[in-house]
């Protein structure tokens, strides 16, 4: 699906909506008190992964509407330390009320969290039409559920991505202007950058989370998850899967890969000691401005002759107000974060993807920063291959979830071959599920 129909032009400006008025009598109350409706906005942007811009973003809001009042919660270990601390919070009856929650968690916290239905919060926020209207039919089915429930609106939508240091490319003897188009390119001049120049070669993110996997393990033709009579289980148990995750653990092996933590890897590139990172477009803002070399982005490589296959990154936004009061409040700030001005700040100081119909066109903001930003042009083109993030289902996702991200470490760590620890792997995440 080309890019246009994904992010096709749409209206580009917000209806202001007053919060207060018509919106009943214990809000009215609260007005002629001159009391503010406080919430609380749970989000996993660090200061180097767009956690300055939400600031902004809250500051503007509080500023532009006084009857309501947003703090924001930073939340490390991404999305799955978020669904963890939400868990307790929920279990304690001190819910937050707008929350990032990461798509690879969706049919989990559909199945097991108590969220308010979207579709409901907008009619009685007097905006029924507000998703239907500005984003599109497969852009909002990222946050829907197999049977069609819409838990959340798309906000953050990022694709795996190459960077690499042209100069570190030059150093090594490489073509900075012919960069890797194919893993077994990635791998070869991973090596030869380690010989020539003595720096690591390549690294690929290590979040809590298996979003870059999942875009390798499927690019080679492997699934993550697949459906047995109507039942999810483990789909990365196979040849292909193994074959994947082998690579990298092979260049790790011959000192070429990296296996280290985020901050240990992106910090090495930013410091020009790494050659290659992959890693999400989200993170394209913090790279432009802190490496002292110009930072250049690729498409991810492909397996020879198999077709691309990269999961939307990113987050969607839930609603978990119980108080009626503070319900409206989360609608009014959700409908601002997904305004074009917003989305624009946002996008713009991180590097995800705006989600809403008509930003990535609009030439007052978004496009012009794209028609001079070739990482951010090349970003939107990838668009076109992306599907979902796979999530586990049932009560015991969370735990099935980090069982794939322990596998990573021994399978990076060379403790066992990429089939042994991903077949082992596979039969206790079956037996969760």
């Amino acid at each position: 699906m080309k890019l246009k129909q994904i992010l096709a032009a749409a209206m580009v400006s917000l209806m202001a909506v007053g919060l207060v008025a018509g919106c009943g009598g214990d809000k009215k109350k609260s007005a002629d008190n001159g009391k503010k409706v406080q919430i609380e906005y749970w989000h996993v942007a660090a200061e180097s992964f767009g956690g300055a811009t939400v600031k902004e973003l809250v500051a503007d809001f509080n500023k532009t509407h006084p009857n309501i009042e947003v703090t924001a919660k930073y939340n490390p270990d991404m999305y799955k330390g978020l669904t963890q601390n939400l868990q307790a919070a929920i279990a304690s009856g001190k819910n937050p009320d707008v929350v990032q929650m990461g798509y690879s968690f969706l049919n989990y916290a559909a199945e097991n969290l108590q969220y308010t239905d979207l579709n409901k919060a907008f009619k009685e926020a007097g905006d029924e039409n507000f998703m239907k209207d500005n984003f599109l039919p497969n852009v909002l089915n990222l946050a829907q559920t197999e049977d069609g429930k819409q838990i959340g609106l798309p906000y953050s939508v990022s694709v795996p991505v190459l960077y690499y240091n042209p100069e570190i490319f030059a150093k090594a003897g490489l073509d900075a202007n012919n960069p890797p188009k194919t893993w077994d390119e990635v791998s070869k001049a991973a090596k030869q950058i380690k010989d020539k120049t003595g720096n690591m070669g390549f690294f690929m993110q290590e979040y809590a989370d298996n979003w870059a996997q999942q875009g390798l393990i499927e690019s080679n033709g492997g699934q993550m998850l697949k459906k047995v009579n109507g039942k999810v289980q483990a789909g990365f148990d196979s040849p292909e899967a193994a074959q994947a995750y082998q690579l990298l653990a092979d260049m790790v092996k011959n000192g070429s890969g990296l296996h280290a933590t985020n901050e240990e890897g992106f910090q090495a590139y930013l410091s020009g000691k790494l050659g290659m990172v992959c890693t999400t477009i989200g993170k394209r803002a913090n790279f432009e401005k802190s490496a002292k070399f110009p930072v250049k982005a690729v498409p991810f490589p492909a397996f020879t002759g198999k077709e691309v296959k990269i999961p939307a990154g990113g987050n969607f936004l839930m609603v978990f107000s119980k108080d009626a009061a503070k319900q409206k409040a989360a609608i009014e700030f959700i409908k601002y974060l997904e305004s074009p001005e917003a989305l624009a700040k946002w996008s713009t100081g991180t590097g995800y993807l705006p989600p809403r119909k008509g930003v990535a066109d609009d030439p007052k903001g978004f496009k012009k920063l794209a028609d001079e930003n070739p990482n951010i042009k090349m970003a939107l083109n990838e668009m076109k291959k992306v599907s979902k993030w796979a999530s586990f289902p049932g009560a015991n996702g969370l735990q099935a979830e980090q069982l794939l991200i322990d596998v990573r470490d021994v399978i990076l760590s060379g403790k066992m071959s990429a089939a042994d620890a991903l077949h082992q792997t596979a039969e206790k995440v079956n037996k969760l599920l």
